[in-house]
């Protein structure tokens, strides 16, 4: 049990650590494509990929009642047009140091909205384990200097994150409910074929044969990643996740991403990895390390008690 558990770790940190590629994948992509565009080719290109997938491994598959298809549809809204629409016009137009902090706090609305409406249990592994892992993040973004997230002020751009944040929250609370009777794929591929039919009128209306014709090689490159490896595989093992430690748990790897974008800004970009980055990363680790341990502080305050 434990090591099929800490695989469900290695899987969250994965799937969370390759949507910090989307970062760079999303810069490169909205230099030909406006952003609607960008999230419907990408969505359309996994959903072409999921559908085969999902009928060679799950063949016993429960047909959707007229309930399960709303849930389906509330899961393409949110998280996948919604959230993506608004992801890709903060990577366009907003400061990365704010829109990074601002997908960086998605935990701590999925832990709210998880205990609310999911009655999920709130642990203080899980509070203090998100605390240090935000805080990590926050480092991270701000390079050490908190103080600059007070300098940046606030912009109309802050209510375009502010939905970003909202609508991954209820994908996620969502999800765990459709969890309950579907698998990891089957969840994904429905989510994301009713997503790109969302996206579809917001494509039509931004993007022009021209547009099409004028891409480059790059912008083809980055938005089949987007597609291939942190919609469909990242978005399966996410939601496998969620289904086996739930949506409270499984929310704290998500500071993996500021981390991961960091590093891959380093390696792909030519940017310096500074000690602030380093300090960062630590403080989020070992936040994910402490909110995934559920009897940590239980097993020292017992130690501590037995040697007295």
């Amino acid at each position: 049990m434990k090591k099929k558990l800490w695989m469900t770790y290695g899987m969250l940190t994965l799937a969370t650590a390759t949507w910090g590629s989307a970062f760079i994948a999303g810069k490169l992509a909205v230099q030909s494509f406006e952003p609607s565009t960008v999230a419907f080719i990408r969505f359309l290109g996994a959903a072409i990929l999921l559908f085969p997938i999902m009928w060679v491994m799950e063949k016993n598959r429960k047909k959707p009642t007229i309930k399960d298809l709303g849930l389906f549809a509330i899961l393409g809204l949110t998280g996948i047009a919604l959230y993506n629409i608004c992801f890709f016009i903060a990577t366009k137009h907003a400061p990365v140091i704010k829109s990074s902090l601002f997908i960086a706090s998605n935990p701590v609305l999925i832990v709210l909205l998880s205990g609310l409406f999911l009655k999920e249990t709130i642990t203080k592994n899980h509070v203090v384990g998100m605390i240090i892992a935000l805080s990590g993040a926050t480092y991270i973004i701000t390079d050490g200097h908190i103080i600059d997230l007070f300098k940046l002020g606030f912009e109309p751009i802050d209510f375009v994150l502010l939905g970003a944040v909202v609508s991954w929250a209820i994908y996620s609370v969502v999800g765990k409910v459709v969890l309950k009777k579907y698998s990891s794929v089957e969840s994904t591929t429905y989510a994301v074929a009713f997503g790109t039919l969302f996206l579809l009128p917001f494509a039509l209306a931004d993007t022009t044969w021209h547009d099409i014709t004028q891409a480059n090689v790059m912008t083809w490159l980055a938005i089949a990643h987007m597609s291939i490896f942190v919609t469909v595989i990242s978005f399966i093992m996410y939601y496998y996740g969620i289904k086996q430690v739930g949506a409270a748990k499984a929310s704290i790897f998500i500071n993996v991403m500021p981390v991961s974008a960091v590093l891959m800004a380093t390696f792909f970009l030519g940017e310096t990895l500074t000690t602030a980055h380093a300090i960062g990363a630590i403080l989020v680790l070992s936040g994910v390390f402490i909110g995934t341990n559920p009897s940590l502080f239980k097993r020292k305050w017992l130690k501590k008690n037995t040697a007295a």
